[in-house]
């Protein structure tokens, strides 16, 4: 037996281990906590939060308005992967692309309030950034343009600078009631938005059907047939079934798509000519329906600049215009969610850019973050997100990097897009295809419609603007200068003794005008040509372009494969002088529907954006 003394001993010894043990996992415990603290001040400091930064999947909630409910991609139909996001909002010559201005350093803000909410908006961005908080509100108010402050006097200088060259006549004519200097303007006019870079390969995530059709295609070009297959396809796979307890505007949609299915068989009508339409009858029941039925609720969260504040003037002028009419429109819009068939995401992804991007970052992160804690806080508050999975909801946006910032949580949205690529994520049957127009006087978006009479047209082919992509330069390369007296290929129109030209009148007194891609897919120009009433020839391929679901754009319009360059002048005058004519005619008729007024008229562009919309709502009930 032990004796008392090796007892007491033992439990001593026992004591003494278990106090060395515990000092030493108390001192790895520290030497853990500092490793931990220091790596989060090395990654909030310098890397923006970065490398904790939660992925699309995660559950945790990155809303800035105390969102408990965070949006989740929803499964949805097959989406087309976007190849890049390769794309220059800079450097854009011609009346359709036009450089980068400023005109006022306070054009953020409509008083106190904008000014606040440019505040607030500029918390959300990334770390990353090299600027102190004041660089970059400096930044953001020269980065703004000034949209609503056109004068009605500038109808004199525009007149007078027709005789200026294409880059002359832009700068001056925007720069009408600008608060400074012409040289400022031109400098201003200079500045470059970095592109954003890829994301992803392009072709990895080809839906099946675009695959089918580009592997039988010689060209591996999608045509606009081709597209018309992909659409029916779509509409196919959105059959209507029967519902367990339809709600009324479930039952007023499914009513719309009998209605436009089987229409009545009209006779030709005087202001639609029935050859530029598919289906003339199918478009104007549609239409008719979309008149007496249509409610949409246009959500009234989200703060100036992003939200609320349509630009009216430039390139991506479309996405502001509808914006304004729609919100001011006593037709479709309702006060009441419960009777709405669409819900508008009412942000400009012009101001997107303009407010958030981080210049020198190559990455839109933030800008993708700042529209997830938007749904954040409009799931949390309402339930129609969540009820539909954001299918009956839509946004509207014309810059080039709109496909990229809503591709992945608005994914489920009908996404009225000017960058409409068939390899860029374009869903036949849910997205639209959205008009890029250039608007120059906000007053007077009609000043100088129409062109010269066919026969008065004796330039062959014109093109004039900035080299971007690889498109154009094999174009000027081809045709430019004065290879073919025929080809009046430029970038940048010469100025000659005597009489000069202007961008616009080349336009009206051109047979065909060359339409070739950017950077990106789409391109003013081919708004401009039916403006100017001169035949596009659009070179790009797989562009989807506008309306493309009821408008027959073959009727009108010449697509050229970018392959075929070297033919160009060959595939021009293959086209006999009569169907030229026919279809100079038809680039009249169809001219209605791409322009807007003050106040929308029937079958305007306001209300062709918006019957696409619908049509498309429709379909996939």
């Amino acid at each position: 037996m032990l004796s008392l003394w090796q007892l007491k001993f033992r439990a001593q010894s026992f004591h003494y281990k278990s106090k060395a043990e515990e000092m030493k996992l108390l001192r790895v415990a520290g030497v853990v906590f500092i490793i931990i603290s220091a790596f989060q001040f090395v990654n909030i400091r310098y890397y923006g939060g970065d490398i904790f930064s939660l992925s699309s999947q995660d559950e945790f909630p990155l809303s800035l308005h105390e969102s408990t409910e965070p949006i989740r991609p929803v499964p949805g139909p097959v989406r087309v992967n976007v190849s890049s996001l390769n794309s220059a909002e800079g450097e854009r010559t011609g009346l359709g692309e036009v450089y980068v201005s400023v005109q006022s350093h306070d054009s953020f803000a409509e008083g106190t309030k904008d000014k606040e909410a440019l505040y607030s908006l500029l918390e959300t961005r990334s770390s990353s950034s090299n600027g102190s908080d004041a660089d970059i509100v400096n930044e953001n108010s020269r980065n703004v343009e000034t949209l609503e402050s056109e004068s009605d006097d500038s109808s004199v200088e525009d007149d007078a600078k027709d005789k200026e060259t294409q880059d002359d006549f832009l700068l001056e004519t925007r720069s009408s009631s600008s608060n400074g200097s012409d040289a400022e303007i031109v400098n201003e006019n200079n500045r470059n938005v970095e592109t954003l870079e890829s994301s992803s390969r392009s072709g990895d995530n080809l839906s099946t059907e675009v695959k089918r059709v580009m592997n039988v295609t010689e060209s591996g070009v999608v045509s606009i047939a081709e597209m018309m297959s992909l659409l029916h396809q779509s509409r196919a796979t959105h059959v209507s079934s029967k519902m367990k307890r339809p709600s009324a505007v479930d039952q007023e949609l499914l009513y719309a798509r009998t209605q436009i299915e089987n229409p009545p068989m009209g006779e030709n009508d005087p202001l639609l000519h029935g050859p530029l339409y598919w289906n003339l009858s199918m478009f104007k029941r549609s239409y008719e329906l979309m008149e007496t039925k249509l409610k949409v609720y246009v959500y009234r969260e989200g703060k100036r600049p992003v939200f609320h504040k349509p630009v009216l003037k430039g390139i991506y002028a479309s996405e502001g215009w509808f914006m304004r009419q729609l919100k001011a429109s006593k037709t479709f819009v309702t006060k009441n969610p419960r009777k709405a068939h669409l819900f508008y995401l009412p942000f400009s992804s012009k101001m997107l850019e303009e407010s958030l991007y981080v210049p020198g970052s190559h990455s839109d992160k933030n800008l993708v973050k700042f529209l997830k804690n938007y749904l954040d806080m409009v799931s949390s508050k309402y339930h129609f997100w969540n009820k539909t999975g954001g299918s009956d909801h839509f946004l509207v946006a014309c810059h080039d990097w709109a496909p990229s910032e809503t591709r992945q949580y608005m994914a489920n949205c009908i996404r009225a897009l000017c960058n409409s690529d068939v390899s860029e994520g374009f869903v036949f049957g849910k997205d639209v295809a959205l008009p890029e127009t250039t608007i120059l006087v906000p007053r007077r978006p009609l000043r100088a419609l129409g062109g010269k009479p066919s026969s008065q047209r004796h330039i062959l082919a014109f093109f004039a603007g900035g080299m971007h992509g690889y498109l154009r330069p094999r174009l000027l390369q081809t045709w430019g200068g004065n290879r073919d007296p025929d080809m009046k290929i430029f970038s940048e129109i010469p100025k000659t003794k005597g009489k000069n030209k202007s961008y616009m009148e080349y336009m009206k007194s051109s047979k065909y005008c060359i339409c070739p891609k950017g950077h990106e897919v789409n391109s003013p120009r081919v708004v401009e040509a039916l403006f100017y009433e001169c035949v596009p020839v659009i070179i790009s391929d797989n562009f989807v372009p506008p309306f493309f679901e009821v408008i027959n754009w073959e009727s009108f319009a010449v697509f050229v494969l970018e392959k075929d360059i070297p033919d160009l002048k060959k595939i021009l005058l293959s086209i006999t002088e009569e169907r030229y004519r026919e279809m100079q005619m038809r680039v009249k008729m169809v001219q209605k529907h791409f322009l807007w007024h003050s106040k929308p008229e029937r079958f305007d562009i306001f209300h062709m954006i918006l019957h696409s919309i619908w049509y498309n709502r429709v379909f996939q009930t």
